[in-house]
């Protein structure tokens, strides 16, 4: 009986035992989470800074239930065109209590092509119509090749081109439907990770577009700002924190190829707006937060107002310049009738009702016609401005005044000096007069021997006359220079 009381105690024990061990063996595996998924319906934020270089910075913040222990989580909706080795994921609610052990980037998206090459080698199904009996047929078939076109083989026999829709029996473990990262991770929290994963993506740019209106004595203008948004990133951003930074950002140049508009109606330039855009310097650039929540749609253009001002003074200038080679030889041909080019020119400052740094951009100008319609006159770039700079637009060539050149003496009078003479025609057939700011790049060091106006020595190698020239008129400037080089 005795024997019997300890062999039924060893037993007993045995068992509880190995029911100790299952339990643990259970724990531990409760402790590793399964392949987790995750995607916009767990998103708690974006934010979403672009830079005018085709690049943005994505901060994406989801809330997730994670198993403790190590497992595999698949966070899906990023950016096709995320670059992979950008990518930061931090806890926010405990840093110390997620660990990233692999980060892999899985892009081999589900596509017909990726799917017939996966399924090379493998039974199908051909379903088609036979138009001869009018019947619905299914014949099974083994995709041979997908090289230019599938090729199958139905029985015995090879055969391409086949009418049949394709079935396949389902969708290949390494086909995914959108790309996806997928981390290998330690969770030490029981409670919901709030985490913040950030990366860099390709594909989302920004530029600034500025539409200027002058009014009928072209000395004043208003003046309107847009920002212009392109994504095409591959990723919609959701009542996005958005935030622009104009600058010349650095970058590492590499095999990605950058690809290479939109006008908001100018009349809506008068109408005055609270400015969206709250403006800083930051670093040696400066950044512009959208004071709202904004959804940046995947492959959309989107414009938000970013300045307004009006009544601005405008300086309006006609100029001839001229060039180097005409002093280096004997120039022969008169030149009969050469460009005048024409320009505004706008002070970025305080006083003028501006005053705050503009991002590089077009300048678009426009002007009201007798009629009262508005009438576009010319456009051209700017780079970016900070305040108290001058913003110079170069609107195209003058139709009413017209130049010409003549080189009237050229000598040489040692082996290193050399004297020229010029004259110059300004012809102005406008209803008003004019005043032509003439430039003229002179090579070597230069001395003005006799001059019909007055110049100014600009530069070490620029002289600049201001000639005044009447309605229907013409003014005639000489000079003649000496110069040593």
């Amino acid at each position: 009986m005795r024997r019997r009381f300890l062999c039924i105690g060893l037993v007993i024990m045995l068992l509880t035992g190995i029911g100790y061990r299952a339990m643990a063996v259970t724990e531990q595996h409760a402790e590793r989470p399964n392949n987790l998924s995750t995607g916009l319906e767990d998103q708690k934020g974006v934010a979403l800074t672009i830079y005018n270089v085709n690049l943005g910075l994505v901060k994406d913040q989801r809330e997730i239930r994670l198993p403790k222990g190590t497992g595999a989580l698949r966070f899906m909706d990023v950016a096709s065109q995320i670059i992979p080795t950008s990518v930061h994921i931090k806890s926010l609610v405990n840093p110390d209590s997620l660990h990233i052990l692999e980060q892999n980037y899985e892009y081999d998206l589900l596509n017909p092509q990726r799917l017939l090459d996966k399924y090379v080698g493998k039974e199908v199904k051909l379903y088609y119509k036979n138009h001869y009996t009018e019947r619905e047929e299914i014949v099974t078939a083994t995709l041979l090749s997908n090289n230019g076109g599938p090729i199958f083989k139905i029985g015995d026999e090879i055969t391409f081109g086949h009418p049949g829709r394709i079935i396949f029996p389902g969708v290949p473990e390494n086909l995914i439907s959108k790309p996806t990262l997928v981390w290998l991770i330690e969770n030490d929290l029981q409670n919901p990770q709030k985490i913040e994963a950030s990366y860099l993506t390709n594909g989302i740019n920004w530029r600034s577009d500025y539409v200027v209106t002058l009014n009928d004595k072209d000395d004043r203008a208003d003046l309107s700002g847009w920002v212009t948004i392109d994504n095409k990133s591959g990723a919609t951003y959701r009542d996005a924190k958005l935030k622009l930074v104009a600058g010349d950002v650095h970058r590492v140049k590499d095999e990605y190829e950058y690809k290479k508009g939109m006008l908001r109606a100018a009349e809506a330039i008068a109408k005055k707006a609270e400015p969206q855009f709250k403006e800083e310097e930051f670093f040696e650039y400066h950044i512009y937060t959208l004071q709202r929540p904004s959804t940046i749609k995947d492959n959309q253009t989107k414009q938000i107002s970013l300045v307004s001002a009006g009544n601005i003074p405008v300086r309006k200038e006609l100029l001839f310049h001229g060039a180097r080679y005409y002093y280096y030889s004997q120039y022969g041909e008169a030149i009969t009738k050469q460009k005048v080019g024409v320009f505004v020119e706008i002070q970025n400052k305080k006083e003028n009702n501006l005053g705050i740094p503009l991002p590089k951009g077009t300048v678009r100008v426009y002007k009201h016609d007798s009629e009262g319609s508005l009438q576009f006159i010319g456009e051209d770039s700017i780079d970016h401005t900070p305040k108290d700079e001058k913003v110079r637009v170069k609107l195209g060539d003058a139709f009413d005044v017209v130049g010409s050149r003549k080189q009237t003496d050229w000598k040489k009078i040692a082996y290193d000096t050399y004297e020229a003479a010029f004259e110059i025609s300004l012809r102005n057939h406008k209803k008003e007069d004019v005043v032509v700011r003439l430039v003229e790049p002179i090579p070597g060091d230069w001395k003005m021997l006799n001059s019909s106006h007055d110049y100014t020595k600009t530069e070490a190698f620029t002289a600049e006359f201001n000639i005044p020239v009447p309605k229907d008129k013409e003014t005639k400037l000489t000079y003649r220079v000496r110069m040593r080089y």
